[in-house]
């Protein structure tokens, strides 16, 4: 069969359509295993492969067809193998997670969520646990080197580290396995999130040692435990403290409960600037979009460093990423009187 759009702009229009089914084709393809599989062989026999993971075979076709239109592979009769986009694709997986599981009902409620009327209370909805499995590997993706490099520039003894924002419990267990001998805390106020990492916790053998709260980490409660706290660490969450009048205030809380920290390690997104819209990388778009209709802010690196300075704590180190999403690793201690 030939082409059936020829038009330039049809056909441009087509590959919007496509790419936005691929997407959520992407998502489901790593939870089902068909992407770490592939990875693994480089090629499938695609009946094979549903009937060992239990899979529809019309829907598992769909889902290949799906990923085909976009070249992440490519259909032989009755196989599939590794396409152009494959590799890439393989490396960007939790951005696409994040979107399509993640945030699937914030997206789907767009209209809804930018009138003003209904912007009050809860006003959006996510899959905190969906979230929190993406977010697992994008800190793997991004923060990781930057953050184990700022572990290695910690020049004192840890016997207590707390994680805020912990979600399904990644860094936790990093920070139990870096740390053999001390006490982790790990926060979070999602509860589905907070199931995940005591159960992965638990399987790593490292329950003796991890306490898992549930809390809001923007009103903390006052806690013995937070005092023993000499290494605190935040990552991905830390535009939750914005605006800047909140942010402050929130920043300075935290020298509050946790008056004995020495190092705070913090890792987040920032706004993009100066990238023309036809130009952004993959996730940016759809990180700024989503915390728009959330209606949080997203602050630039320049307004952190200002946020810092007028809270008391001190930059050490300032870590530069910027795959996607502007990243950046901040190493700060705390400065004067609390």
């Amino acid at each position: 069969m030939t082409d059936i759009v020829s038009d330039d702009r049809s056909r441009a229009v087509a590959d919007i359509y496509n790419s936005t089914v691929a997407a959520w084709a992407i998502s489901a393809a790593w939870e089902v295993g068909l992407l770490d599989e592939l990875d693994l062989c480089g090629e499938l026999k695609v009946e094979q492969f549903a009937e060992d993971h239990d899979l529809d075979l019309r829907s598992t076709i769909g889902l290949l067809r799906s990923l085909a239109a976009v070249h992440v592979v490519e259909r032989g009769e009755n196989t599939v193998r590794v396409g152009a986009n494959f590799e890439e694709v393989l490396r960007n997986r939790a951005f696409f997670h994040w979107l399509c599981r993640g945030s699937a009902a914030l997206f789907t409620q767009i209209p809804h969520v930018m009138r003003n009327e209904n912007r009050t209370g809860e006003f959006f909805e996510r899959d905190a646990a969906a979230i929190a499995f993406a977010c697992r590997e994008i800190n793997i993706h991004c923060y990781d080197p930057a953050f184990l490099a700022a572990l290695d520039r910690v020049d004192f003894d840890v016997t207590t580290v707390a994680d805020l924002g912990c979600g399904s419990g990644g860094r936790v267990i990093q920070l139990s396995r870096r740390y053999p001998k001390a006490r982790t805390l790990g926060i979070d106020i999602a509860r589905p999130s907070l199931a995940v990492a005591a159960s992965d916790v638990e399987a790593a053998g490292l329950a003796d040692r991890v306490t898992l709260i549930e809390a809001d980490v923007l009103d903390l409660p006052n806690r013995p435990d937070f005092a023993e706290v000499e290494l605190l660490t935040c990552f991905m969450m830390g535009h939750d403290f914005w605006p800047k009048e909140r942010c402050v205030p929130l920043l300075r809380g935290l020298r509050e409960a946790f008056p004995n920290v020495r190092r705070f390690v913090l890792g987040d997104a920032t706004r993009t600037v100066g990238v023309p819209d036809d130009r952004l990388p993959v996730f940016t778009l759809g990180f700024e979009f989503g915390h728009d209709l959330m209606g949080v802010y997203l602050p630039t690196v320049e307004e952190w460093e200002s946020a810092f300075a007028e809270s008391g704590w001190r930059v050490v180190e300032r870590n530069l990423i910027d795959i996607a999403v502007g990243e950046v690793v901040f190493e700060l201690e705390p400065v004067g009187e609390r």
